[in-house]
């Protein structure tokens, strides 16, 4: 398997390998996003905004407030820090193509709405951390409180950095261990069961126009019911 973060260079890798070998997930431009409320520091989510947004100028950063006025401090913020960010050309040119302010009703309609963005990363800056938390089911990894945020989980806290993007999260999780399992199953029946569940099988695959499925499942219908017989059962 080829597993781990990286750049287009890297997802490029994966697409032209996969098959031949398995591979955890195809990333794309890494994404971020801040549900945060009018209690939250807009220089700190603005900061935390731009800070994703210098990964390239693909890279999408996304704020869901519930107070307009918040939103606006934060767009004010971001022009502003803009100004001396060091690699404000890569994260300016993110910000201007992919960056978004949606202003909800609540915390509820916040929730929804993130959920169908399924972030790569998501942080939570609000009042009501914990019942976001509760809630929310659709990201690649939740940063919860202003004390984290996305550096520590790409860096150092342990958790882990192959997440999904693109909406993936909808449907799967990061790179774990189980990523590493290969599943196998098998199948054993006793003459009296395959028996019995030939004739369902068999018109199944009738209705299905697969009739020589069919036939594999009327041959052995036929074959146990002549041994039940011969033997008497």
């Amino acid at each position: 398997m080829i597993t781990g973060p990286g750049n287009a260079y890297v997802a490029e890798a994966k697409r032209q390998l996969f098959g031949r070998v398995g591979i955890d997930l195809p990333a794309g431009p890494t994404e971020i996003l801040i549900i945060a409320d009018e209690t939250a520091d807009p220089a700190l989510v603005a900061t935390d905004l731009l800070g994703q947004a210098e990964h390239g100028p693909d890279s999408p950063a996304w704020l869901i407030t519930s107070s307009e006025r918040f939103g606006r401090e934060v767009l004010n913020e971001i022009e502003r820090q803009l100004l001396t960010l060091p690699t404000a050309d890569v994260a300016g040119a993110a910000w201007r193509r992919w960056g978004e302010v949606a202003v909800v009703e609540d915390d509820d309609a916040a929730i929804a709405l993130s959920d169908e963005y399924a972030p790569e990363h998501l942080e939570l800056q609000t009042r009501h951390d914990d019942y976001y938390l509760s809630r929310l089911g659709n990201y690649g990894s939740l940063f919860v409180g202003e004390e984290s945020t996305v550096a520590y989980g790409d860096k150092g806290v342990g958790t882990n950095h192959t997440l999904p993007t693109g909406r993936a999260a909808r449907y799967t999780g990061g790179l774990w261990v189980g990523k590493f399992l290969k599943t196998v199953t098998y199948q054993r029946l006793t003459q009296e069961a395959s028996q019995r569940i030939a004739p369902i099988i068999g018109r199944m695959c009738h209705t299905e126009g697969m009739l020589a499925h069919e036939i594999t499942a009327d041959v052995r219908a036929q074959r146990y019911a002549q041994r039940a017989r011969a033997s008497g059962d």
